[in-house]
């Protein structure tokens, strides 16, 4: 994204035409694109309250009285960082929901299988990681399909429901969401951006934990990209949100919508 010094540019595609918000911000620059959201220099962690009012039908955050956080992993499942995300969740007793990629679930069926088979949730993130916002509709349910197809094909469950959905690059149009109805289509309300090798190891874990409260949807990724500071915040973070008594547990289908105020 470019520099943007007096206005916020907000393009998370209100319309299939991709025309951007644009509101005047002082006094820093910040530029939305809904996977990284950076103000000047700085990335936030942290969903603005602001974006989930565009797409109140989706899930951003999951709000309790309890202590409970929601883990997600996306783009897996892939030999090594899945392997290694099953093997923390089961040592630090944390359940999770995995959005897993339709071609990967074909390439790695056992890991696939391990997941379900330790109790997590399972969504749909396309067959190809599919951008929402540079594919048509028709071909991005198409694909999402296919994804569903790949899940039902490899479980080991007679009759699964795979009822979530995240959109890959939390990019997605109106007509899309509505082209996927039966979905409860799951946001986050923290992104560790465990992805970007400019983010040190140690600031993935601290900017992480300063961004996430109760009822937040962490997002990690269980990829090879991802592998570096995935391995070091995972752990780390569990342990320290285990210490505060908070409990972490997978997304249902349920009717709840959570907001991310």
């Amino acid at each position: 994204s470019r520099d943007i010094t007096t206005t916020l540019q907000f393009s998370l595609a209100a319309s299939d035409d991709r025309t951007p918000f644009t509101f005047p911000l002082r006094p820093r620059a910040f530029v939305v694109n809904c996977l990284e959201i950076q103000v000047g220099p700085f990335m936030l962690h942290r969903t603005p309250f602001f974006i989930p009012l565009v797409y109140p039908s989706l899930t951003w955050r999951i709000p309790s009285r309890r202590k409970q956080l929601y883990l997600t992993f996306d783009d897996g499942p892939i030999a090594g960082p899945t392997d290694f995300v099953l093997e923390t969740l089961q040592n630090l007793k944390a359940k999770a929901t995995f959005f897993c990629i339709g071609d990967n679930v074909c390439k790695y069926p056992k890991i696939f299988k391990a997941v379900a088979e330790q109790g997590h949730a399972i969504g749909n993130h396309t067959y190809n990681h599919l951008n929402g916002w540079r594919t048509n509709s028709k071909k991005y349910i198409e694909n999402v399909m296919l994804c569903e197809a790949a899940l039902d094909q490899h479980s080991s469950d007679k009759a699964p429901a795979y009822s979530l959905f995240r959109p890959p690059y939390g990019r997605i149009t109106r007509s899309q969401i509505a082209g996927l109805s039966r979905f409860r289509i799951i946001m986050w309300d923290v992104l560790t951006i465990d992805y970007n090798m400019r983010l040190s190891p140690d600031k993935c874990l601290r900017n992480s934990i300063r961004a996430t409260r109760n009822g937040s949807i962490i997002v990690f990724h269980d990829s090879l990209k991802a592998a570096r500071n995935l391995t070091y915040t995972l752990p780390r973070f569990i342990e320290h949100f285990s210490a505060l008594d908070y409990e972490f547990n997978i997304i249902t289908d349920g009717k709840d919508r959570g907001s991310a105020t």
